[in-house]
């Protein structure tokens, strides 16, 4: 009986090496499947980074704030926390300190806010023609915003020294007397605001530069054709064309109002480490989550007024964007 030679497996299927056809197929295949995951996953992989730092370092420390601002904790003993629910902010909407830092942070932010982005619109204005030296003077407003908060804040203070400050000098050589800076509320606000002025209005007028540079040139050429004098093409071209630039810049100063901290704090820090004035002409929400916080060891109502600062900038949000649906219903 003659014996088959061929070497079959049982059930006919032929076997040995897979054939150069199918690795080919499973290359495709997993050359495809790569790509998917490149086209897919590479923009998520990008972008994981920042929400990692977001979560480590603003996400969490924001959810823990919130729940200490519902505990009797103090500073020393971080670990012993008493329930007290909403018995911090129920102390602070009865605090007249409270109200207090939120007059001075709303009037000090007036006062700040208001001229610095006037005088930035007009820097920026000037530096948008063609001048001698203009990179260097737009490189040197930027000094201002690149100098230490803490310099500043230094050297305005001796500026506004009552004694021999240079200020009640410039005022006596035209025979006012001297002001006491830092004793009276208004002057004190004011020589603040003065420090926030300075420091922010060279950053904020390069913020409209670019604005400005952005505008269609012949827009300005229309309306030169039309007869609109320099000052009309700035109110009727330039505005409305930097208009969400300025809105940007008015919500950037809002948050850094809300936020006055290193200013106030070195300009009244006095031997004894009183802050905000001895009648807390000039004390700020900031100064008073500080004082809370890291002076009186209350790290329940520090955190409370945290959040209290946060409620504020969304309810300002809030109250400006329902004042621009308004005036686009208007218009």
């Amino acid at each position: 009986m003659a014996t088959s030679t061929t070497n079959e497996p049982l059930g006919g299927t032929p076997s040995g090496p897979p054939s150069p056809a199918d690795g080919a197929g499973t290359g495709r295949r997993l050359g495809a499947l790569l790509h998917r995951l490149d086209v897919k996953g590479a923009p998520y992989a990008f972008v994981a980074p920042f929400f990692v730092i977001f979560a480590a370092f603003s996400f969490y420390p924001l959810v823990y704030t919130s729940w200490i601002s519902l505990h009797d904790v103090e500073l020393a003993t971080l670990d012993v926390m008493k329930w007290v629910g909403f018995g911090n902010y129920v102390d602070l909407w009865g605090d007249s300190r409270f109200w207090n830092a939120l007059r001075n942070t709303i009037s000090i932010g007036v006062l700040s806010t208001v001229p610095q982005l006037m005088m930035a619109l007009g820097l920026a204005h000037l530096l948008n023609y063609r001048m001698r030296a203009s990179l260097f003077f737009r490189v040197a407003s930027l000094v201002p915003y690149a100098t230490s908060v803490a310099a500043a804040a230094l050297v305005f203070t001796m500026i506004f020294e009552r004694d021999f400050g240079m200020i009640n000098w410039a005022l006596g050589t035209v025979g006012v007397d001297p002001v006491s800076w830092e004793a009276e509320k208004w002057p004190a606000q004011t020589a603040i605001s003065t420090m926030v002025i300075w420091r922010w209005t060279g950053y904020n007028a390069l913020l409209y530069l670019a604005a400005m540079q952005a505008v269609p040139a012949d827009r300005y050429e229309a309306a030169a054709l039309d007869g609109a004098s320099r000052w009309q093409q700035f109110t009727h071209v330039t505005i409305p064309g930097i208009r969400a630039t300025i809105v940007f810049t008015i919500v950037l100063s809002t948050v850094g109002a809300t936020q006055l901290f290193g200013e106030p704090l070195i300009f009244g820090q006095g031997p004894n480490g009183v802050t905000g004035g001895a009648d807390n002409q000039y004390q700020t929400l900031g100064l008073l989550l500080y004082e809370e916080g890291w002076k009186n060891y209350q790290m329940g109502r520090s955190a409370a007024v945290a959040w209290a600062m946060f409620l504020l900038l969304v309810l300002a949000f809030a109250a400006q964007r329902v004042l621009a649906r308004l005036r686009a219903r208007q218009s």
